[in-house]
């Protein structure tokens, strides 16, 4: 009986539309990519996407990022890699936040993707 009354529940849901909110984000205009040099004139907390490559790591999940107009520390956390494999010849899109203080600047990054130039 109850399993009866969950298909049910999932066909109405369909049917009205109300199970694609689970399935799908927000597909519209979001952030435009801008480069580094930009970025380092940004204020503290600033969200960001940049393109570019990971030049190296410098340890302590910190990379260098580097596109047409500089460089910049970017912070990656292990778990946001997902399995991505990167070298410095592969462009990607990193998304985040600016990190500045008196003496440094970098990039909290939330997400990381392969793009193509």
């Amino acid at each position: 009986m109850k399993r009866n009354f969950f298909v049910c529940l999932i066909v109405m849901a369909q049917f009205y539309g109300l199970a694609s909110w689970a399935q799908e984000g927000f597909t519209g205009p979001g952030l435009q990519v801008i480069t580094v040099d930009a970025a380092k004139g940004l204020r503290d907390d600033q969200p960001v996407v940049l393109r570019g490559r990971i030049e190296r790591s410098l340890g302590d999940e910190k990379y260098l990022f580097t596109d047409k107009t500089g460089s910049i520390t970017v912070e990656i956390d292990g778990e946001l890699w997902r399995g991505l494999s990167v070298n410095p010849n592969d462009a990607v899109e990193i998304s985040g936040e600016v990190d500045k203080d008196f003496k440094r600047i970098e990039v909290d990054v939330d997400g990381i993707k392969k793009v193509e130039e």
